[in-house]
């Protein structure tokens, strides 16, 4: 159907062979990152080659389903926000932790009654929109963008830092290869072409890796046609009080970044986001925590790498990525599909995150643009807040003596920058710079309440 002034671009549904297409681009970039999770907890407890090849196709079948549920949604459950859904990072210290110390059927047991109090306790965290006003949204997207490029470049180096060949001039040359490509699609074409230049990119920038015998499809031949991840796979999950309340402190993270993902989507897309989304998108994030639990996979939260996606190719539509969790889920459906997407070379993938990540920052840079600097103080929230939410990513290192819970905390720059911005604006910013960002931030909003379209 074709957009129209009584249809949102989120809420446009897009020709099949365009939502196939953008949706394929979206899992292209977001692969990566959502098999990251089981392979990495799977190697710190010493799982089989089969285990993990369970954990992963089970991943991938829940990344589908919750994507579902947030872009779709049902009732109460989802942001109806083009949010493609992942394992969340911020979960895999605490589960190694719990994993090591009490077992994997634990770990799925922390994971489902995690992902049931947040749903309990999502109007509540729901209602924190207020302290969300543009000077703490702008400086947190920036804090989004910037905090996701190590990723680019661990991508564009090889894909791991260890190997002999990391950051081999070869592997630049190839993600800068791929870099030019999309620059020149994107500056060449319009319209449906112009949109997939990201897409583009991925599909010469692997063909040129072929040239150069950088790709192996060994695994695509030894993958299964078909394979049915079954649920607790690993045994009935077991509950205890202690990894709960963990997994729960890495929810409540998982929240705060989810209200960063749900803001910035909101701004890009021109579809701000209010309590009640919030509130939906927490419940999406809570029920589709239970059901990784249920079916061997982890706590799920909105994959930023896909926002810059979104700002560049300005394809807004949430049906869009409901197709991207439709292709994922067949990927766990069918291993030999998601090996297949697997072969495309870290240096293309790292190329165009270069491209993407960046855009999510131009995103926050946008939406501080309509800060009021001259005469307030926000300027001085704006340099501690973005400095310090890129501790984390800049040294890593500077917190390595922090232990327990609290480390989970302090090693998210997203959490960090969030907390920041919120407490300086409450200290720092008076009543009336308080009531001027209220307007400024509610100006946006009403003109899309009446149709007006803010680019």
């Amino acid at each position: 159907m074709k957009n129209s002034d009584s249809v949102h671009p989120v809420d446009e549904v897009l020709p099949l062979r365009q939502l196939a297409s953008f949706g394929l681009q979206h899992v292209l970039v977001m692969y990566a990152g959502a098999v990251a999770v089981p392979l990495i907890l799977g190697s710190a407890l010493g799982l089989t080659t089969e285990q993990m090849i369970t954990l992963i196709n089970a991943n991938l079948l829940t990344s589908g389903v919750a994507t579902l549920i947030q872009t779709l949604g049902f009732w109460r459950f989802g942001a109806r926000l083009p949010l493609i859904q992942g394992c969340s990072f911020i979960a895999i210290a605490p589960m190694i932790m719990i994993g090591q110390q009490y077992g994997l059927t634990t770990v799925f047991g922390a994971v489902i009654a995690a992902g049931a109090l947040t749903i309990v306790i999502a109007p509540l965290f729901s209602r924190l929109l207020k302290f969300f006003p543009p000077v703490v949204i702008g400086s947190l997207i920036s804090v989004i963008g910037i905090s996701l490029m190590p990723a680019a470049a661990i991508w564009l180096g090889g894909g791991n830092p260890d190997a002999a060949d990391f950051g081999a001039p070869e592997n630049l040359l190839l993600g800068l290869a791929t870099i030019a490509i999309i620059l020149f699609i994107h500056a060449k074409f319009s319209g449906f072409v112009g949109n997939l230049s990201v897409l583009i990119g991925l599909l010469f920038g692997t063909a040129l890796a072929m040239a150069m015998g950088y790709t192996d499809f060994t695994r695509v031949g030894e993958a299964a046609w078909f394979e049915l991840s079954p649920p607790f796979a690993f045994g009935m999950p077991q509950f205890a009080l202690a990894p709960t309340l963990v997994m729960m402190m890495a929810m409540l993270v998982i929240m705060a970044e989810t209200t960063g993902n749900v803001l910035a989507i909101g701004k890009i897309t021109g579809k701000p986001a209010n309590q009640t989304t919030l509130g939906d998108a927490f419940r999406a994030d809570g029920l589709s925590t239970m059901l990784g639990g249920v079916f061997n996979s982890f706590p799920y939260n909105a994959f930023t790498q896909n926002t810059g996606l979104i700002a560049m190719s300005n394809v807004r539509s949430r049906f869009v990525v409901a197709a991207a969790g439709v292709i994922m889920i067949l990927m766990g459906l069918f291993p030999k599909l998601g090996a297949l997407i697997a072969t495309i070379p870290r240096p293309v993938l790292g190329g165009c995150a270069i491209v993407m990540f960046g855009m999510t920052t131009v995103a926050g840079i946008q939406e501080l643009s309509r800060v009021r600097f001259e005469g307030t103080r926000n300027g001085l929230i704006v340099a501690v807040s973005i400095s310090v939410g890129v501790l984390p990513m800049s040294f890593p290192a500077l917190f390595q003596r922090v232990d327990g819970p609290l480390k989970l905390f302090v090693e998210s720059g997203i959490f960090l920058a969030a907390i920041t911005a919120i407490l300086l604006n409450l200290l720092l910013n008076t009543k009336e710079t308080l009531a001027a960002g209220k307007e400024d931030s509610a100006a946006p909003i009403l003109a899309h309440q009446k149709g007006v379209n803010h680019d």
